[in-house]
């Protein structure tokens, strides 16, 4: 797109101009930028690079601090109130109505997915006798990923999903391998349990509660709600329309940034879960310290772990991340679903979370 490409090129430009004029007269850059007023947050010079480094043609942020909250965006078409898919962080939603329902008895995480699915996972390997709705949650199921199949690309029903998965040859049962394909029986679940499809779940016991006034699980509406800008794929085709039945309980939801900002400060804040089941939403062990309960850790240079989610599907790569206590909180956007430079992630999570010295 040659738009974004001007304004970068002038930018770069102006950038340069200005640390020549530094070297001419002597003067360091910190002075220079105390005489022209506060410091850019790093965070928001990392988030900059997701457009000049890593491909995306816009990049958005929206943190809460204790000093407030501060957006930011780079690039162009994106903004503060827009709607986005999600992705993946669907996950973080649907664990949180399981343990929710775990905390009334209604289910055990110790059951059996053939306690409440019979015979819907048989055959070729496959015994959902043997899997438990705890190893579902913790991506250690064995269950291998229908999208491997489908490419992220192909509506399909839960049924289907989990069908397309058992023509797979099994993980080994109690491994960690992330599959959409557990979330997915987590949502038949959740509808068995409670008479109710996962969607009206979630919104009744966390997306109404927390006002999360922005969110929704479309179900097979392929348009976003407005607010929205333009989604694009890798080779910059507009991917705008998408039936979210590609993902389903998997990856279905949408969202805004100042809505996800708020759902993970509340649920790390303990206002979703009492504080038995949070402890098991945040235990990696089986993982091997890389997942827990529709939420994963990371630990940052610093010292610092932050908790949360991921979310990719076309058109749209979204992050939240936030400290422990839920009182920090950052999530960041681009409109595509491809950063190309790995590096870049990591990094703005250090921006935000670390300590910066003077």
């Amino acid at each position: 797109m040659p738009q974004p490409r001007t304004p970068r090129t002038l930018l770069s430009i102006s950038v340069s101009i200005a640390l020549v004029g530094m070297a001419q007269i002597g003067l360091p850059a910190r002075t220079l930028a105390a005489s022209q007023g506060p410091v850019t947050p790093a965070s928001d010079t990392a988030l900059a690079r997701l457009t000049t480094r890593g491909g995306a043609p816009a990049a958005a942020l929206l943190a809460d601090e204790e000093s407030g909250t501060r957006f930011t965006s780079a690039g162009y078409g994106i903004s503060r109130s827009d709607h986005f898919r999600a992705g993946s962080i669907t996950k973080s939603f649907i664990a949180t109505v399981v343990l929710q329902l775990a905390a009334e008895h209604r289910l055990s995480l110790s059951d059996s997915v053939e306690d409440h699915l019979p015979g819907l996972v048989r055959g070729a390997g496959h015994d959902g006798r043997r899997i438990t709705l705890r190893a579902l949650l913790q991506h250690t199921s064995g269950l291998q990923d229908f999208t491997a199949v489908t490419r992220g690309a192909v509506p399909v029903t839960p049924l289907q999903a989990v069908r397309t998965a058992l023509t797979l040859p099994p993980a080994d049962l109690g491994r960690f391998t992330y599959s959409n394909t557990n979330y997915v029986v987590l949502g038949m679940v959740v509808e068995q349990v409670t008479g109710h499809s996962y969607a009206t779940e979630a919104e009744r016991r966390v997306i109404t509660p927390l006002r999360l006034t922005g969110t929704s699980f479309p179900g097979a509406r392929a348009s976003l709600p407005a607010p929205h800008g333009r989604a694009y794929a890798p080779d910059g085709s507009d991917v705008t329309e998408l039936d979210p039945r590609v993902a389903g309980a998997a990856g279905e939801l949408v969202s805004t940034l100042a809505d996800l900002d708020r759902f993970y400060a509340a649920l790390l804040g303990g206002r979703l879960l009492p504080p038995r089941q949070l402890r098991e939403m945040l235990d990696t062990r089986a993982a091997h310290g890389s997942y827990g309960m529709g939420l994963f850790p990371v630990k940052l240079p610093c010292g610092t772990t932050v908790w949360g989610h991921n979310g990719r599907i076309s058109g749209s790569y979204v992050r939240s991340a936030a400290t422990l206590d839920g009182r920090r909180v950052l999530t960041f956007r681009v409109n595509t679903d491809r950063v190309t430079d790995p590096a870049l992630e990591p990094a703005l999570l250090a921006a935000e979370f670390c300590p910066r010295t003077p």
